[in-house]
């Protein structure tokens, strides 16, 4: 295998002379370009300058697939600013997972399936962390002192449980249990973003990592089928352990007896809008054979 910076796979370098192009799960570009300004502009339920603890997409979608974005925008509460930090650090991972909102979205409109969202920055209040992690408040991220967190005691993390990290959690709830009231078990399906390198460590290899803890149903066949695609470097656990008692997916996928995984794509990789569209296309290709789902009219192209 090429090591990942000769990587010519249309997901992991782009504009390279050769590359295989890889299918969009769109009918169009414009159709593909639609769907990604979309969920950038959040022409869904929220408006991008409204602040809310939680968005929503299709919600009356394919009830079979549930997509889930824990940390989908960098936005602050009017009445905490903007912690202290300067733009860049707003703009940095240590604030929200870069490009996963729009993959997220584009996947939504890919498979007509719901999808929740988190609406404030990590930096707020975790919504992967359990309501009694330590690192449920962050006062130091990856180099960076979060001075709207320095003193923050345990009334005020109290107050932004109530305020942020339960609605969000209360909404994945209720997409959960109007699944189960048709009858139907959804598979929940997270998508996160990873930095290629923290600071003072070693740069990580992996394009793409599956995340997952004692239930491999979905995990296992989904590492098979991206690992079939040329020239990615997958992560079994990587560059995180999927174990973690009280995140999201032990929350409402492990502790409920539901299939479920994690997928970590390195935010270089969707840091724009050509990436998010070949990432979103490569996933919606991936996920449509291990879930056996049938791609949405968006998509007609990679239908079965």
């Amino acid at each position: 295998m090429k090591a990942a910076n000769t990587l010519s796979c249309a997901p992991c370098q782009r504009g390279v002379s050769g590359a295989r192009p890889l299918a969009t799960p769109f009918a169009t570009p414009t159709a593909a370009q639609q769907a990604l300004e979309r969920a950038r502009r959040g022409r869904y339920a929220l408006s991008m300058n409204i602040f809310r603890p939680f968005e929503r997409a299709r919600p009356d979608g394919d009830p079979s697939l549930l997509l889930l974005c824990d940390h989908a925008r960098n936005a602050t509460p009017p009445e905490l600013g903007d912690l202290g930090l300067p733009p860049a650090d707003l703009a940095r991972h240590i604030a929200y997972d870069v490009g996963a909102r729009a993959v997220t979205l584009a996947l939504s409109d890919a498979f007509d399936a719901p999808a929740v969202l988190g609406g404030c920055s990590r930096l707020v209040i975790d919504p992967n962390r359990g309501e009694d992690d330590p690192t449920l408040v962050m006062r130091i991220y990856d180099g960076s002192v979060i001075p709207g967190n320095r003193a923050v005691d345990a009334a005020e993390v109290a107050r932004r449980l109530d305020a942020y990290h339960r609605p969000y959690h209360a909404a994945v709830t209720g997409a959960i249990d109007a699944a189960l009231a048709k009858g139907v078990a959804p598979r929940l399906v997270s998508i996160h973003s990873f930095t290629p390198q923290l600071r003072g460590r070693a740069p990580r290899p992996w394009h793409v990592g599956v995340l997952w803890a004692e239930d491999d149903r979905l995990a296992a066949p989904l590492l098979a089928r991206l690992r079939a695609e040329d020239e990615l470097v997958v992560g079994d656990n990587e560059p995180y352990q999927g174990a973690l008692e009280g995140d999201t997916m032990w929350r409402h996928g492990l502790s409920r007896g539901l299939e479920h995984v994690l997928i970590e794509v390195r935010n270089d990789l969707i840091a724009d809008a050509e990436g998010q569209r070949a990432w979103a296309a490569l996933l919606a290709r991936c996920l449509a054979d291990v879930l056996d789902l049938d791609l949405a009219e968006a998509a007609p192209e990679l239908r079965r």
